[in-house]
């Protein structure tokens, strides 16, 4: 017979949301460096409420700052990470990043870029524009 004891050891964890992120971001970060850019910062956040997340900051070899959104989902069963990305979530990330560069003394060019973290990952270069 099985206590309350023994079936709580039987129950396996489950990261919480915030460390699949962290893990997620990890992955893509390892993934980006492979490719040869460097980490500028990690989740930048402008202050007050309302404002916007940029998940990595990282500069290409050609000196171009990226800004790069992860998505992770387990799931394909609502069209995937890359589903996630709505028109608003594209605004806050675009907001974030002007905030960013006002900080700088010349402004670089610049890209957003998508790592999707599911099985594989997936990185979709220039995948919107503050356009």
């Amino acid at each position: 017979m099985q206590t309350k004891r023994s079936m709580k050891l039987l129950k396996t964890t489950r990261p919480t949301t915030k460390q699949a992120g962290d893990a997620a971001e990890d992955r893509a970060l390892q993934h980006l460096q492979a490719a040869g850019l460097r980490l500028v910062q990690r989740n930048y956040r402008t202050p007050g409420r309302g404002g916007g997340e940029i998940d990595l900051i990282v500069r290409a070899p050609d000196g171009t700052l990226v800004f790069v959104e992860v998505r992770q989902r387990s799931s394909t069963r609502h069209g995937g990470a890359g589903a996630s990305i709505s028109v608003t979530k594209q605004r806050r990330i675009i907001f974030a990043a002007r905030h960013y560069l006002m900080r700088l003394p010349q402004m670089p060019p610049c890209r957003f870029d998508v790592v999707l973290v599911e099985d594989t990952v997936q990185w979709l270069q220039g995948a919107f524009d503050a356009g």
